[in-house]
């Protein structure tokens, strides 16, 4: 890694050395405001940058270096306060959507992989792999490792000094409901000390046959007793049963991203239904429609809240929740969302939010302090328009509501032109985010093994 060393500096060109001077003594400086919609470009990285191998482009002042690129099938991230990394790899089985889209890899033979920078160069040197079967969330909370494993969420005592946990696991709550469908168990654990389930739901709308053409809605759909919502339990009490008596909220789809926010309220981005022009050609007979809509969601969650799926889904064009189809809609009604909770901001349809993030740390410029970051997968079914996402963006947030557009923040972890941009041709698919203790923000990738470390300015090491 290239540092700020002068007797290098003045080995260098004149050129480069004069570039290098002026970058090392620049400071943290503003950054641009970057894309306010989902075409806008991004301003590459700077030269000073000292590791370009990420291949990502970001705004200006912004670096992005490799920090592992072995982790198969990496799923969430969680950074500990001494700084080591850990990472659910998804072994319980691919998503639907995966199986779908021909992205599916196959399980992985352990839980999560744990990884430390013992040399502090910005790249971890020591990989480890734990336990035998992972799945997607994973958290640290008061002296335990926290990770979802489908069926249940265990727990691991984690000394801050200790990379691999050496006691055994402890249930935490077990009997969650994983098949079919959406198998994503991510969590967040509060400062209430609960501990906060996502149970996607096991359809794509809750149809008599699911993902049938013209197949109506099951009504009431049943499936949200036990999924398609939040889920609360205790975080410091062993051998919980899932039951649905501790619903949280209902009507989310699959609330892939959990976070509080700064305000201390609940956070979630959801993943809208699919298939629009498959399923229901009469109604929506326009491709772009259905590549466009639904929009995915940002909610502020509260307890007894209903976000309308799958009686309702967010219309771009008509900005509010509208029935669906299955439910008599045709792409206008609001019979069934009256009173059901509207989001917070939207984002273009199909991009799939993995995981949501709120910056509090101080390494960037001040105006991401409190915002959200949200990792967008990327998507399976806007053809015959081009699939998009596979990218971060970032989400300025004004209190509960969003504060602007939101912007393009990394870009390029696909690596492929876009006509040929398809989940199985994708290099990299940005999925977990995390904060570090340096303030850096870290991004795994479920495609191609990948962990990336964003920094900004002066603190690029």
């Amino acid at each position: 890694m290239y540092v700020c060393d002068p007797s290098r500096i003045a080995r260098l060109t004149p050129v480069l050395a004069l570039a290098l001077a002026g970058a090392c003594n620049s400071g943290e400086k503003s950054a641009t405001a970057g894309a306010r919609d989902s075409t806008a470009a991004t301003a590459a990285a700077p030269v000073a940058c000292p590791d370009s191998s990420a291949g990502l482009t970001l705004p200006d002042g912004f670096c992005a270096s490799v920090f592992a690129d072995s982790v198969a099938h990496g799923r969430d991230v969680v950074v500990a306060s001494n700084g080591d990394v850990y990472v659910t790899v998804e072994g319980t089985a691919p998503s639907p959507e995966k199986k779908l889209s021909g992205a599916d890899k196959g399980p992985a033979p352990y839980s999560f992989a744990a990884l430390r920078d013992t040399n502090h160069d910005g790249r971890a040197d020591i990989i480890k792999h734990v336990g035998s079967l992972g799945n997607t969330g994973i958290g640290i909370s008061n002296g335990y490792l926290y990770v979802d494993e489908g069926k249940r969420i265990v727990r691991y005592a984690r000394p801050d000094t200790q990379l691999v946990p050496t006691a055994k696991s402890e249930v935490v709550v077990s009997g969650i409901p994983l098949g079919p469908g959406h198998r994503a168990r991510n969590f967040v654990i509060g400062s209430d000390g609960a501990l906060y389930v996502n149970v996607g739901s096991p359809s794509n709308s809750c149809q008599k046959e699911d993902r049938g053409n013209e197949s109506p809605g099951k009504d009431p759909c049943e499936e949200l007793s036990t999924r398609a919502g939040v889920w609360r339990f205790a975080a410091n009490k062993l051998n919980q049963s899932f039951s649905p008596s501790a619903r949280y909220a209902t009507g989310i789809r699959n609330g892939m991203g959990l976070a509080f926010g700064p305000d201390g309220k609940l956070y979630a981005t959801q993943h809208g239904r699919d298939q629009f022009l498959q399923n229901w050609p009469k109604i929506f007979p326009d491709p772009k429609y259905s590549a466009d809509n639904p929009a995915e969601e940002l909610l502020q969650v509260n307890q007894g809240d209903d976000f309308g799926w799958p009686y309702c889904y967010y219309a771009q064009d008509q900005k509010k929740l509208v029935d669906a189809p299955e439910y008599g809609g045709d792409g206008k009604k609001t019979d069934r969302c009256a009173n059901k909770k509207e989001p917070v901001a939207v984002y273009p349809g199909h991009w799939a939010p993995m995981s949501l993030l709120f910056y509090n740390g101080s390494a960037f410029p001040a105006r991401y302090r409190n915002g959200a970051f949200i990792a967008f997968h990327g998507s399976w079914n806007r053809a015959p328009e081009p699939q998009e996402g596979y990218r971060v963006v970032f989400q300025p947030m004004n209190g509960a509501a969003a504060g602007g557009n939101y912007e393009t923040f990394a870009n390029g972890f696909a690596g492929v032109p876009p006509a040929q941009l398809q989940p199985g041709t994708a290099k990299h698919r940005p999925t977990g985010l995390a904060q570090g203790p340096d303030g850096a923000l870290y991004v795994s990738d479920d495609m191609g093994g990948r962990v990336y470390r964003i920094t900004y300015g002066a603190n690029k090491q």
